[in-house]
């Protein structure tokens, strides 16, 4: 059994005093909330317009069935917005300072389909705490036939892994809502789940099997495999948006992929061990931080989930020049395809056989 995992959090102390007292400071010195404000209300709304409107066009519209996939694509889009912009806020107790909005808005995810709760371990506890450590950070584990971390047994498959890729990333939606949560029910053996959490995940399933197959399969004049094409492909348009995005930020050049000692200590501060582990993209790209609810800021997102993603474009000068100041290591790729260019680059490089002496 791997030990577990130790932090040296006396290394860095000087940089994490002054990055979390320069931070603090932009909050009070301009008299804001650290939670979201009216723009991210407003992209709220858009959002969830996003899914919930093109649903019922699709029900009522009396489109023709060309018409009605691509409005299944569009809800793809706005299921990824949700989880984006509003779920993954809320999960992260940022969006609002009353845990009960938090927790409201944070059902959103089950509301697409996923549970919320099965996601915060996943997520906000094993992803947030471990990044990038192999077999502690669940994302590193996606599927057996993509290698993503150098720490990873070497399978033959690993050679092609750059182009399976899109084929498992554009899988990962649909492996939620049939699939990856209830066995997260049987896996996280080691934590003994809320019995009204359990409850709730299985009414929401069904409540989302009914409208989102059920409803169409009765009430449109298609066959039910039409339906069934329909549902696979919101899934596989908003499963290859959020992984793409969430992979840009782990999985590329430069990014550290460390090994814990063997008593498992990390000879590094968590706070800088998420900084070299991760890493933005596209921070300039105003149509792009709006619509990934500011997730190309993933550094500034893992050293603050506390705070709302609407404020990450400006606290990254704050923590860039900080860590600067400290010779900490920030990494940005400055456009969307210059990043994605160098995680089909890891990809590559990790899928080469290892070499042995």
């Amino acid at each position: 059994m791997q030990a577990r995992i130790k932090w040296n959090n006396r290394k860095y102390t000087e940089f994490v005093s002054d990055l979390k007292q320069s931070v603090n400071k932009y909050f009070e010195d301009n008299k804001i909330s650290r939670n979201a404000d009216y723009r991210m209300v407003l992209k709220t709304v858009v959002m969830l317009s996003l899914y919930i409107v093109p649903y019922f066009l699709i029900l009522f519209g009396h489109f023709g069935q060309w018409t009605m996939l691509g409005l299944c694509c569009l809800m793809g889009t706005g299921l990824a917005g949700i989880g984006f912009s509003i779920a993954h806020d809320a999960l992260h107790g940022s969006y609002s300072k009353n845990e009960k909005i938090n927790r409201f808005l944070g059902m959103s995810m089950s509301f697409v389909g996923a549970n919320d709760y099965m996601w915060k371990i996943k997520h906000n506890i094993k992803h947030h705490t471990f990044t990038n450590i192999y077999e502690k950070d669940e994302d590193l584990s996606v599927v057996k036939f993509l290698r993503l971390s150098p720490n990873a047994p070497h399978r033959s498959i690993h050679r092609i892994q750059h182009i399976v890729a899109i084929f498992a990333y554009s899988m990962l939606s649909l492996s939620w809502v049939l699939y990856t949560d209830y066995n997260k029910v049987f896996r996280y053996k080691d934590k003994m789940h809320p019995r009204k959490e359990i409850i709730k995940l299985f009414a929401f399933k069904i409540f989302y099997y009914i409208y989102i197959l059920a409803i169409p399969m009765i009430f449109l004049p298609l066959a039910w495999w039409k339906v069934l094409i329909g549902f696979t492909a919101l899934h596989l348009v908003g499963g290859f948006i959020i992984t793409i995005i969430f992979q840009l930020a782990h999985v590329v050049e430069d990014t550290d992929h460390p090994e814990p000692e063997e008593s498992g200590l990390i000879d590094n501060a968590w706070i800088v061990h998420q900084m070299e582990t991760t890493a933005n993209f596209a921070i300039r790209n105003p149509v792009i931080t709006w619509f990934v609810g500011g997730l190309n800021f993933q550094v500034e997102h893992h050293l603050f989930p506390d705070i709302c993603s609407i404020h990450y474009p400006a606290i990254s000068h704050i923590v860039e020049s900080v860590a600067k100041r400290h010779e900490v290591a920030y990494y940005n790729h400055r456009s969307f395809l210059s990043a994605v260019n160098s995680h089909f680059k890891t990809l590559r490089k990790l899928g080469r056989p290892v070499k042995t002496n």
